[in-house]
């Protein structure tokens, strides 16, 4: 039997299968290195492609933001400009009101006050004339022809004449009562006497009472 040696070693059957693939190893090794660098390179690509989306992205939101801001202000900016406007009308508007009521309260009754002027023309030469005239007949005609004239004109003016209310019954929502009297007769108390002064209308409206003097 022969001698077992170191140079008889024991040979492994799969050695020479793993020394028979080196390529096989170098193609795994380089795969998977490229493998890796693919990876490295959409990373980076993933990475750049966010880092130039997000700027723009910013970007376009801040300048939308920016331009709701301007239409706000422009739009606060008008109204503030139509608010001064309004306030000015308005302001305008009571300085001419104010002043219209301060000429009419001045010059209303104007118009009034000339119809008027043509019988004070008259009742002047009535005066003058009062003591050349030797017709008493004639200078009370005058008078009274002077009286109408007035009432005629102040009815123009829509001043009227409330009726007589002699014999009526006394009314506080019609007459004024400055005195009392005794009645003459006992169906007479309580009753309209005699005016003193006659009650007036101007446009339907009472502006004077009848004074009165009342039987008791």
């Amino acid at each position: 039997m022969p001698e077992f040696t170191s140079q008889m070693a024991f040979k492994n059957p799969f050695r020479r299968t793993e020394k028979q693939n080196p390529t096989m190893e170098n193609e795994t090794v380089k795969n998977e290195t490229n493998t890796t660098e693919e990876q490295e390179t959409a990373t980076e690509r993933t990475a750049e492609t966010a880092s130039a989306d997000t700027p723009s992205a910013q970007l376009t939101e801040s300048e939308t933001l920016r331009a709701e801001l301007d239409l706000l202000r422009a739009e606060h900016q008008a109204t503030h400009d139509k608010h001064l406007r309004l306030f000015a009308e308005f302001d305008n508007f009571r300085k001419r009101t104010a002043k219209e009521k301060l000429e009419l309260l001045q010059f209303g009754g104007e118009s009034t006050l000339r119809s008027i002027l043509p019988v004070l023309d008259d009742l002047d030469r009535a005066v003058v004339n009062n003591d050349t005239v030797q017709d008493l007949a004639a200078m009370r005609e005058g008078f009274r022809l002077i009286q109408q004239k007035l009432q005629s004109t102040l009815s123009a003016q829509g001043l009227k004449v409330l009726p007589d209310p002699k014999g009526e019954f006394f009314d506080t929502d019609k007459h004024e009562a400055i005195t009392k009297a005794p009645a003459p007769t006992p169906d007479l108390k309580g009753k309209v006497l005699e005016v003193v002064e006659n009650g007036y209308t101007l446009n339907d409206k009472v502006i004077r009472y009848a004074k009165v003097v009342v039987g008791e």
